[in-house]
């Protein structure tokens, strides 16, 4: 039998999640703390797993997708670090969370999901949130959405394989943006963030992380003779 919560275990849940898994990792940000303490996370997975939405491990919302978990969400954010007055752009948007808290802190966000349905849900739910500078679309995630671009943030909000391919991403940067992603070597991932600077594309590995891959980032098959 499914656990039924109210609107106050929902916000219980979500403050012993702001402070037993965000600030404990480093994450002080305010700007940060005050979105995520704000989104509504049990909105954003489908119903049956709405009690499971503040757990502290990556909780699947539809097959092979997943909400990342909150410390790794809340890390790769941080490392983002985007400004109010900023564009941002989520890859793989999912139900739409992410893009639900970076409509917090940055001035418009597209959130890009390459499930229909998932994108339609994604808008309705941040419609009836009242989130209203972010743009919902569909399409391929590796191709990103150049007809928005350029972009000061990308919130890769999922794996890519090692050797994958962000080239179409990166691209899309602003001078001075930054791009997140959990890269994944088999079961081994890290977290890495892209800066364009001058017209050149840079990483840094910033912390050891793992997420599922999203659909497009899949490791290249290896043909053997």
């Amino acid at each position: 039998m499914a656990v039924e919560l109210d609107a106050d275990d929902f916000d219980a849940a979500r403050r012993n999640m702001v402070d037993c898994q965000v600030r404990p990792s480093d994450v002080t940000v305010i700007e940060l703390i005050d979105a995520m303490s704000w989104a509504p996370r049990e909105a954003f997975v489908p119903k049956p797993k709405r009690a499971l939405a503040y757990i502290g491990e990556n909780l699947e919302i539809a097959e092979k997708r997943f909400e990342l978990d909150p410390r790794t969400f809340a890390k790769m954010v941080d490392a983002l670090d985007p400004k109010p007055f900023e564009f941002a752009l989520v890859v793989g948007g999912g139900l739409g969370y992410a893009a639900a808290v970076l409509s917090r802190m940055c001035e418009a966000v597209v959130c890009l999901e390459a499930d229909e349905a998932m994108a339609a849900q994604a808008g309705q739910t941040l419609t009836e949130l009242r989130v209203d500078n972010v743009m919902v679309e569909a399409g391929a995630l590796a191709e990103g959405r150049s007809a928005h671009a350029p972009y000061d943030v990308i919130l890769v909000n999922g794996g890519i394989a090692a050797g994958a391919s962000v080239s179409a991403l990166t691209n899309q940067l602003a001078n001075g943006g930054r791009m997140a992603a959990v890269v994944m070597d088999g079961p081994i991932g890290r977290c890495d963030v892209w800066l364009k600077s001058g017209g050149a594309i840079g990483a840094r590995r910033v912390f050891d992380a793992t997420a599922p891959v999203l659909p497009g980032f899949e490791p290249e098959e290896q043909f053997v003779f």
